[in-house]
């Protein structure tokens, strides 16, 4: 009888944040949307925050996306653990941010509702950032 396979965790380095966002730093989605302007680390559990902020203030009008996902494991050992003995237990995922990186778009509300409801996202978030507006965009 065929055993079930055992899914190793692939182990993930650290890495370095250095230089700006390549990828995902222009608007895509929406008219409206937060900037990251340093390079941290955001767990699921600050962008659901966020989410939540948002969908609350704008009252579920309009559209919103999250542009981040927390897809790199982070690994912790356990307190008072002697030095060795091979990497520590997976602790959670992490969405790696640098800056320029845009993390929330949105649309289908007024420019101040956004702003707003933006402002509120970001004081959720442990980077500094800034409001974006489409080049293209005009006041209905």
């Amino acid at each position: 009888m065929l055993q079930p396979r055992k899914v190793k965790f692939r182990r993930v380095q650290k890495g370095r944040m250095k230089g700006n966002a390549q990828r995902g730093n222009q608007l895509a989605f929406g008219s409206f949307g937060i900037k990251s302007l340093e390079e941290s680390w955001l767990t699921g559990r600050q962008i659901e925050a966020a989410r939540v902020a948002v969908t609350r203030y704008m009252q579920r009008r309009g559209q919103i996306w999250i542009r981040v996902f927390p897809d790199k494991p982070i690994t912790k050992k356990p307190a008072e653990v002697r030095m060795g003995k091979g990497k520590g237990a997976p602790e959670g995922f992490v969405a790696p941010i640098a800056p320029g990186r845009i993390i929330i778009e949105a649309e289908g509300v007024s420019m101040e509702t956004a702003k707003e409801a933006l402002r509120l996202a970001a004081q959720k978030l442990p980077v500094k950032t800034k409001f974006m507006v489409r080049r293209d965009y005009v006041e209905e």
